[in-house]
């Protein structure tokens, strides 16, 4: 069985729907393949067998008598450790929460079982989801996670486990969680498609807060198709999340004369490698969109986002602060990051708060005219597992337009495989879209995979 570690959510549909495989097996194939891959990559907290198997056998039930509650009805996934679930400890990635267990669901992981998902695992991640500031892949007490490409290698952060997991084929999808980064930068790292909703789109009841303002969910998938079947499982109102807006989704895609934009400038600080693939992508793209170049206006954007996100981290961790469990984290900056942030002034807040309004409205003049700003997912390839990541950013000065515009504004992205370096390591592009337009974006990738194959790539070792 060994072929399915790879399917798309529709091909394991199609074989679960006409009989040929059935949800008990399906999942009992990547509960093995969670057992047998995810320490190699430590990649996973908790396997969630009993919950999966009992759950299974339900589906399995209902699929016999002609019931089929979704497209993933019988499909096993992951989620990010962050998300509250019956079953199982959820620890934020934190050694001091490693054995704690929460009585209930995040709406998450109620909306997945409800569409008949399987819940198998919690993945791996980064303590707090960095939320001390963290500068190294071994900041969670389940070690660093390896991009599975080249295990001398890291996963990204801070949804570590859910790239990799879905990367290596232990599960068909997982969830993860967006501030600033942490769907693209696995995404990236692990060469899989990663979709950020746009911001109040899935509700984050269960969710451990790092950001309430910047706060997303969303999946990782194998492909761009498959995210969009996730998203519209996933998304909606919640009374339990006031953030979550009431606008219906339903994932399609959409037919139409698209026109993307390139930032001028957004390449400095890029290696020669990821500019060179970058350049590949283009060319694809302008096979079936027009391409124009824009300007950002100067303006603090990488500023005023992380302001905002550092003082929403100090009043979300501000009791785990006080209660002195900081000194029990795994990274040594992540036991005491946290104490700077508390010295975040109000009116600094503030200030950055007013300066979002007008990010906001800067984007929404510029990209009114065009379905998406098209850019690399990252500006460089994975770092060595053993290294502070920050050492190996560019010398060059890089600002980081769609990570600080995207998350602050609360835009949607999705990020999908884009080649390969010489170390076999992935590069990924993204479309950042307007708010409310995942099918735009989604589409856009769409159409990019119809003319690759990057996304049919998987690493050898885990095949």
């Amino acid at each position: 069985m060994s072929f399915l570690a790879f399917n798309s959510i529709k091909e394991l549909s199609d074989k679960l729907g006409d009989g040929s495989l059935s949800p008990v097996e399906l999942t009992g194939f990547f509960l093995e393949r969670l057992k047998l891959h995810g320490p190699k990559l430590n990649a996973v907290v908790t396997i969630m067998e009993n919950r999966a198997h009992k759950q299974a056998f339900k589906l399995k039930k209902e699929l016999e008598k002609g019931k089929i509650r979704s497209p993933l009805h019988g499909i096993p996934y992951g989620g990010k450790d962050l998300l509250a679930a019956i079953g199982a400890p959820t620890s934020w990635g934190a050694a001091p929460y490693k054995d704690r267990v929460l009585k209930y669901d995040a709406t998450v992981v109620s909306r997945l079982e409800r569409a008949g998902a399987i819940l198998s695992a919690k993945l791996a991640m980064i303590e707090l989801a960095g939320g001390m500031g963290y500068r190294q892949p071994n900041a969670s007490f389940t070690g660093p996670c390896k991009t599975p490409w080249n295990l001398n290698y890291w996963s990204g952060g801070s949804s570590s486990g859910s790239g990799s997991a879905v990367a290596a084929g232990l599960v068909p999808f997982a969830i993860g969680s967006e501030t600033w980064g942490s769907i693209l930068s696995p995404a990236n790292n692990c060469g899989v498609s990663g979709l950020r909703p746009t911001y109040g789109r899935v509700s984050r009841y269960g969710a451990m807060a790092l950001s309430w303002t910047l706060d997303k969910l969303g999946p990782l998938c194998q492909t761009a198709e498959d995210c969009g079947l996730i998203l519209e499982a996933i998304s909606g109102f919640d009374p339990h999340d006031p953030s979550t807006t009431r606008r219906k989704y339903k994932f399609e895609t959409v037919q139409k004369d698209f026109r993307v934009a390139l930032i001028k400038g957004n390449m400095i600080g890029a290696d020669e490698l990821s500019n060179k693939n970058f350049e590949k992508s283009l060319k694809i793209i302008e096979k079936f969109a027009i391409v124009d170049e824009i300007t950002f206006p100067e303006f603090p954007y990488e500023a005023v986002t992380r302001m905002i996100l550092n003082a929403e981290a100090a009043s979300a961790f501000e009791d785990f602060i006080d209660e002195g469990l900081s000194h029990q984290l795994t990274a040594s900056e992540d036991r005491y990051n946290g104490y700077s942030r508390l010295t975040v002034l109000a009116k600094d807040y503030l200030r950055a708060l007013r300066l979002r309004g007008k990010m906001v409205k800067i984007a929404e003049e510029i990209m009114q005219s065009y379905d998406a700003v098209l850019a690399p997912t990252s500006k460089r390839t994975a770092a060595p597992i053993n290294q502070e990541f920050r050492r190996n950013a560019p010398t060059t000065p890089s600002i980081d337009i769609t990570g600080s515009v995207g998350n602050g504004a609360g835009l949607p992205s999705i990020s999908v495989p884009a080649g390969f370096s010489e170390e076999g390591l992935p590069t990924c592009i993204q479309f950042m879209g307007k708010a409310y337009d995942e099918n735009i974006i989604i589409s856009l990738a769409v159409e990019y995979q119809k003319r690759t194959d990057w996304h049919k790539k998987h690493p050898k070792e885990f095949e």
